[in-house]
């Protein structure tokens, strides 16, 4: 990473290196926050199985 950072440095290209740092900080943090979102999603929708189960089992009276 040093090379890398190093060559960067001697040719001038500081704004480069910057503006590649800060699109990979922003793909990683969207690739999370995609993460994150479907991992909720997963969650609510055990909830509402269960939440459909149960007003199966106990909700219904006819």
């Amino acid at each position: 990473m040093t090379e890398i950072t190093q060559s960067f440095i001697e040719r001038g290209d500081l704004a480069h290196l910057a503006l590649l740092l800060w699109a990979g900080g922003a793909s990683s943090l969207l690739a999370w926050s995609l993460r994150e979102l479907a991992a909720a999603n997963r969650r609510f929708d055990e909830f509402v199985r269960e939440l459909q189960r149960f007003n199966h089992c106990f909700g219904e009276s006819e």
